[in-house]
């Protein structure tokens, strides 16, 4: 489905993740969309808050975009790892493209990345992207409950993918695709927080 019908008005451990992004220098360039300590998850459904988290989805997605563009740029995978890269940077880019087209003029300008080692070395790049994707399941999942319906049932056919994504990475690492039968969700703010620990966001 993902049309732009939504907007009528105008788990596990980081630990992995932090130990492969804190080598790569990764930086957004720029504010946050939300600001320092906007909680997007504290409101009841509504129109607008649709609008907030799915800023934050389109940061997220804005992010592994660029992750994966940069890492096909720079020629260094092979194999498995560069056809997954292929994929699913067309995906995510078909995520963005979505997601800024439900958020019209809220969507604001793209951020610029800078990922470092992670995008230059096959092996950081398989962590990284396992980790990524794996942010991105926990992210979403986190937000679901406080969507209107009409955007959680869109919400969920891009978490599905990134699910995918995240099995098929693991897969490829030798780590287990489905290691539990529920997955938790994450606050956006914690993610956030963990994502600029990592210097992938400042």
């Amino acid at each position: 489905m993902m049309d732009s019908s939504i907007d009528s008005e105008p788990g596990r451990s980081r630990s992995s993740f932090l130990r492969v992004a804190a080598g790569t220098g990764a930086v957004l360039a720029g504010s946050l969309v939300f600001g320092r300590d906007l909680a997007v998850s504290e409101a009841a459904p509504s129109a607008a808050q649709d609008r907030r988290i799915f800023q934050f989805a389109l940061l997220l997605e804005q992010l592994q975009a660029a992750f994966y563009s940069e890492a096909l740029e720079r020629g260094a995978l092979r194999g498995d790892l560069l056809e997954f890269a292929k994929v699913v940077r067309g995906h995510e880019r078909a995520h963005v493209a979505f997601l800024r087209k439900v958020l019209g003029p809220a969507a604001g300008p793209t951020p610029t990345f800078h990922f470092g080692d992670a995008t230059r070395d096959a092996q950081r790049f398989g962590a990284a992207a396992h980790d990524l994707e794996n942010v991105g399941v926990a992210a979403y999942n986190g937000q679901g409950a406080e969507l209107t319906a009409g955007a959680l049932t869109q919400a969920a056919e891009i978490v599905s993918v990134e699910g995918r994504h995240a099995a098929w990475i693991g897969a490829l690492l030798g780590v287990a695709p489905a290691p539990r039968a529920a997955d938790p969700g994450a606050d956006a703010n914690a993610v956030l927080r963990q994502l600029k620990a990592t210097g992938f966001l400042r």
